[in-house]
């Protein structure tokens, strides 16, 4: 088209949808903005300890595609950020950039000198409030950017200027103020990614109340070695060594009154997480509740194989409410079989709770005109002429699909822009 003024693109989120997206397009010659509302890039992968088909930990996927960042020199990454708003058509896009405060400039080498004087404590987001941060911390330890943040309390505090003076490198910014930056771009990849479902809302299934029910999010994070526990599975009520634990499957999901959907990698990653159990405990025992086995293609041998573990057990049944025994912080299942239609009471040390996929979008803004379906989606993948949804924010998606979904708007995006 001979009216476009601009072949940059804009993707935002920088999770695995995003991340793809961004390095495809910038190698292919267009300059890119990548936005992203957390103070690293990475999104829910970086959380995980394993994930499918390789069952490779995330370092393997994220240190490849940020080298690749590195060495393209046209991805201009925006963290701690989000898009206040998108205006315009096909090849001229508005974009207007809110840019939060980190209180750490890019003369940060990473040395942690400002954490070392540090005092003041946080819960620590990237581990879910399982464990405590100091309020100047580095994200996690493969952090991109490889950067320390200042939590606003501190900054606001007059620990902040002990902090300051402790970095040799002036690179503590305590007057650092929240900007917005106007960008004018061609294309616009929108891949803001999931949440996990507030299993606070399931109100007979103990989370927040009882401390051994955890999230199959929570889960990633005890499994993983720079987790909580270092990576060590414990219950949280005592640090002890789980004997039985329960996964209790579509926590919330195929729901009218949560999630009405299929997330589609809760079966997965629940038996993923059963292994992760059996490796560290030879002699635990595994009961897997379920409504059904969904497992697709190439990880059907996945399933196949978990089932011929003794120590495993897969229980058609629905969890109707989980119990706290006071003394010795067990919980008390109450299950009904659906084959048999009779009501049992199982005793476990732990359970863990297969929340599903609530997609950002639907109760993030988004532009008026990228209309969400009934679940929050944005299902379309070219919602308007230059303007493209992709990964959960479509739809629930594993990791691979995602890269996959990531490639397609890329594609789609140079297609937009590309003079003819």
């Amino acid at each position: 088209m001979a009216d476009v003024e601009t072949q940059s693109i804009l993707v935002v989120g920088g999770g695995m949808t995003g991340l793809t997206a961004a390095i495809e397009a910038a190698e292919a010659g267009r300059e890119v903005y990548l936005v992203e509302k957390n103070p690293y890039l990475g999104g829910r992968v970086a959380q995980l300890h394993q994930y499918f088909p390789k069952l490779c930990p995330p370092t393997c996927g994220l240190e490849i595609n940020f080298r690749r960042i590195k060495t393209s020199g046209k991805v201009h990454v925006l963290t701690m950020a989000q898009v206040e708003s998108v205006s315009g058509r096909k090849g001229a896009w508005d974009a207007k950039i809110k840019i939060e405060p980190r209180y750490v400039n890019e003369k940060c080498t990473a040395c942690g000198k400002c954490g070392e004087v540090c005092t003041r404590e946080i819960d620590n987001p990237f581990n879910f409030g399982m464990d405590k941060i100091k309020a100047a911390y580095l994200p996690h330890d493969m952090a991109f950017p490889f950067r320390y943040v200042l939590d606003p309390s501190l900054a606001r505090s007059g620990e902040g200027q002990t902090v300051k003076d402790a970095c040799e490198y002036g690179a503590i910014e305590l007057d650092m103020e929240a900007k917005t930056v106007d960008l004018k771009v061609g294309a616009v990849i929108w891949a803001t990614g999931w949440m996990p479902y507030d299993a606070k809302r399931l109100d007979t299934l103990g989370f927040g109340a009882y401390p051994n029910v955890v999230t199959n999010v929570m889960m990633e994070r005890l499994a993983a070695g720079n987790g909580p526990t270092k990576g060590i599975i414990v219950r949280p009520s005592d640090g002890a060594a789980p004997k039985t634990v329960a996964f209790i499957q579509c926590a919330g999901s195929r729901d009218e009154n949560h999630l009405p959907f299929c997330s589609s990698i809760c079966c997965m990653a629940s038996m993923k997480q059963a292994t992760y159990v059996r490796a560290q405990y030879p002699d635990a025992k595994i009961i897997i509740f379920f409504i059904d086995i969904r497992a697709m293609d190439r990880l059907e041998s996945f399933y196949a194989d978990l089932k011929k573990d003794e120590n495993v057990t897969f229980f058609k049944g629905k969890v109707a409410k989980i119990e706290q025994d006071g003394a010795t912080k067990n919980l008390v299942l109450r299950v009904e079989d659906t084959a048999s239609g009779s009501l049992n009471t199982i005793t476990v040390d732990m359970a863990v709770l297969a929340t599903g996929m609530q997609p950002n979008t639907s109760v993030t803004p988004q532009p008026a005109f990228a209309q969400r379906d009934d679940y929050g989606f944005i299902a379309s993948l070219e919602v308007t002429p230059g303007f493209f949804a992709a990964g959960c924010t479509r739809t629930p998606i594993n990791v691979s699909e995602s890269v996959q979904d990531g490639t397609a708007a890329a594609l789609k995006a140079i297609q937009a822009v590309v003079r003819r």
